[in-house]
């Protein structure tokens, strides 16, 4: 008697997508650390509900101003004793030139928020398999920025007594920040420690630096954020220090990123794939005719036989045997 041979479709195993086999035998918390094709509609839905949070729990940080003006002064000093403390004279030198400054004030209230979506819609349509760890990291930065509001309030340099700083918008009437002017009351103007608009600004430009393609595309990535150091000093907006508690957060959301993905967000593979039913059908060879389909024996969809039309030469060995 002749034995019978079972095997398995050529093909199979190797069709089988990527997640499919690395999230077979573990658990959710494995699913969840796998890097997965972001949906659009739920994205949009997160950044409006955490941008919404951030906003409610930054304003509602109690604004003490007298600790506030105290810790300014401290950071003032400190400044003084390192060497670092031209806030002033940048912000006097540039509220000379008029166009300069107006152009600063709008840069400060609008690039902050357009250059971070911009770079979010890029990362979801360009590079799906690294979106949701990079907004990991711009996440976990604004969650540690919010405690330090709670923490340490501090008033920005233009508020300052005695300290000398122009406030910019005020006098150039300008729309240039929610903590200037008739929207001052609709924004804490004492949580300015860390600041966000460094801490936003470098996690954009790192991201373009890491992930752009285009040489000068690059260095405009890394150009946004120094940019924006020289704005937030010279409208009085921000200490040199306050950069460097943006830069802290932006570190510990990096730090969060690398421990929940094993690997840092612009080391993942660029793109995963698709969720849904569709990716889950293996491709299978079919039994009869060794024709392959996906989604089922679908006649138009089957692969062309090369073996078709060949003699047939299995007869001839199965009758001598």
């Amino acid at each position: 008697m002749g034995e019978t041979t079972v095997t398995k479709p050529e093909g199979l195993e190797a069709a089988l997508p990527e997640t499919v086999a690395a999230d077979s035998g573990h658990g959710p918390l494995r699913r969840l650390r796998t890097p997965r094709r972001p949906r659009f509609w739920f994205e949009i839905l997160l950044i409006a509900v955490s941008y919404w949070t951030y906003s409610l729990v930054r304003n509602a940080v109690p604004e003490q101003k007298t600790e506030a003006l105290h810790n300014a002064d401290w950071i003032w000093q400190v400044e003084h004793h390192l060497g670092i403390a031209v806030e002033q004279s940048v912000n006097h030198a540039v509220n000379s030139v008029h166009w300069l400054i107006v152009g600063m004030n709008y840069y400060y209230a609008t690039l902050h928020f357009i250059v971070t979506l911009g770079v979010l819609v890029w990362l979801y349509r360009r590079h799906p398999g690294r979106y949701a760890a990079t907004r990991l990291v711009l996440f976990a930065t604004t969650a540690v920025a919010l405690v330090g509001y709670y923490l340490y309030p501090l008033a920005p340099p233009r508020l300052m007594n005695g300290g000398g700083f122009v406030d910019t918008v005020m006098v150039h009437q300008t729309w240039g920040s929610m903590a200037s002017g008739d929207l001052k009351h609709m924004s804490n103007q004492y949580a300015a420690m860390p600041s966000m608009h460094i801490g936003w600004s470098l996690w954009c430009g790192l991201t373009i630096a890491a992930l752009a393609t285009v040489p000068w595309v690059r260095v405009l990535g890394l150009l946004y954020p120094a940019l924006t150091l020289v704005v937030i000093v010279a409208t009085a907006n921000h200490f040199w220090l306050d950069a460097v508690g943006g830069l802290l957060c932006l570190a510990f959301g990096f730090t969060v990123a690398r421990l929940w993905y094993g690997r840092q967000p612009y080391a993942l593979p660029r793109t995963v794939p698709e969720r849904g039913p569709r990716a889950m059908r293996p491709a299978v060879r079919g039994p009869e005719t060794g024709t392959s389909w996906r989604d089922g024996p679908d006649e138009s969809r089957r692969l062309p036989d090369k073996s078709q039309g060949l003699p047939d030469k299995s007869r001839g060995l199965s009758r001598r045997s």
